[in-house]
């Protein structure tokens, strides 16, 4: 990969795209930095060739424009606390403001722009809009994997303006070196461990493990479409009835070609979708009308445990239950247990975003595995088997 290990960075202004799509609190403070702290190594490295840094990134999904609370400026703050200096700011991502600040940036400093998507041709993947970004710089650099699915101005467009003097920042590159050794290289067993509420969302990496994958151990409310297929009692539990032959297919295919599929042999179940419901343990195709499943059960914890402990890879992409509520954190917070005990026993485990990565975060085990991807979307997709734009546009 051309990463900006390969590169020298003297007397270059370098457009970095960074994902800096935190979450902020009512009074606009940052609530999880580690997106913004997972760039430093790629400022830091350009910095200290003596090169200068324009940062461009989103923030949320703002419709209407230029909105208070999704501004960047309420970044610029802790970000000079992490990159330990002072970072200019522009309040427009292009215009004169932006223009002149970045023709006037020294070697050393840091800019930041303003929210890329108060555009609308962020998203639409304008080329003008792209063309009046990349004017700004000298050398382009993406490091945003969160982003790295999305064929927008910043992530994709912009690369064309750069031939020859394009990179991945080191998180990007991290995160594919990693994504490989799961999906090209695994050491086996290989144990995939996918969750959520609908099969719909991850069919496609489903279909895409059984070609890799020894095992794949499936939770979450996903798990009780595939108990419907096969005549199950589900009670109130999701389910996807435009799915029923989906999970069939997929249980046919895994058995032909040698691939185990773990589902939840049993349950927690509750009256109602709340954090003080009524809770029993039963079956997993045994619920009675009115309940429903919203965590795995003990017995389906002893089980996945087992195939995890055997285990020398690990992903694991979505939860096994509802565990924002106490009530239904015991399947996950298990799972991320058994996780880190594997890896602390030689296994290399990936933690594939989204709400895997915030229960990892959240149980305390995110220095316990291998690798917590930064990109849900984005490794969710480079795990489909698709061709990512942001990767390609820099390969190109």
């Amino acid at each position: 990969m051309n990463t900006v290990e390969n590169f020298s960075f003297e007397g270059e202004k370098v457009l970095v795209r960074v994902d800096f799509n935190v979450p902020l609190d009512a009074e606009y403070t940052i609530t999880d930095d580690s997106r913004m702290r997972a760039a430093l190594p790629t400022i830091k490295k350009i910095l200290g060739d003596g090169g200068s840094v324009i940062l461009m990134s989103h923030l949320g999904r703002p419709k209407e424009g230029p909105t208070e609370k999704y501004s960047l400026k309420h970044l610029v703050a802790h970000l000079s606390e992490l990159v330990g200096r002072g970072v200019r700011f522009a309040s427009d991502c292009i215009g004169e403001e932006a223009a002149h600040l970045s023709s006037s940036l020294q070697a050393g400093e840091v800019m930041l722009l303003e929210n890329l998507r108060f555009y609308k041709e962020e998203e639409k993947g304008d080329r003008d809009f792209a063309a009046k970004l990349a004017s700004m710089g000298t050398f382009y650099v993406n490091d945003a994997f969160g982003t790295a699915h999305r064929a927008h101005a910043s992530t994709a467009i912009i690369a064309d303006f750069f031939a020859g003097r394009k990179a991945f920042g080191f998180l990007m590159a991290k995160e594919v070196a990693n994504a490989n050794q799961v999906m090209k290289a695994p050491q086996r067993p290989f144990t995939a461990i996918v969750g959520g509420a609908k099969v719909s969302d991850k069919i496609l990496i489903v279909e895409n493990l059984l070609n890799t994958a020894d095992h794949i151990i499936i939770g979450g409310g996903m798990a009780y479409t595939f108990y419907k297929a096969q005549g199950g009692e589900i009670g109130n539990s999701l389910c996807e009835a435009d799915r029923l032959e989906t999970c069939v297919d997929i249980l046919k295919k895994a058995e032909a070609k040698g691939v185990k599929i773990h589902l939840p042999v049993d349950s927690t179940i509750a009256d109602k979708f709340a954090a003080d419901a009524n809770t029993q343990n039963c079956a997993s195709d045994q619920i009675p009308s009115g309940w429903m499943g919203l965590d795995i059960g003990e017995k389906a914890c002893e089980a996945f445990r087992e195939v995890l402990l055997n285990s020398k890879t690990i992903l694991w992409n979505g939860p096994m239950g509802v565990f924002e509520m106490p009530a239904f954190e015991r399947g996950t917070k298990t799972v991320a247990q058994s996780v880190a005990d594997a890896t602390e026993g030689g296994a290399f485990s990936l933690i594939g975003g989204g709400d895997s990565a915030a229960a990892v975060y959240q149980f305390g085990f995110d220095d316990k595995v291998s690798y917590v991807s930064t990109g849900g979307g984005a490794l969710l997709e480079y795990f489909e088997g698709k061709v990512l734009p942001g990767i390609a546009a820099i390969e190109d």
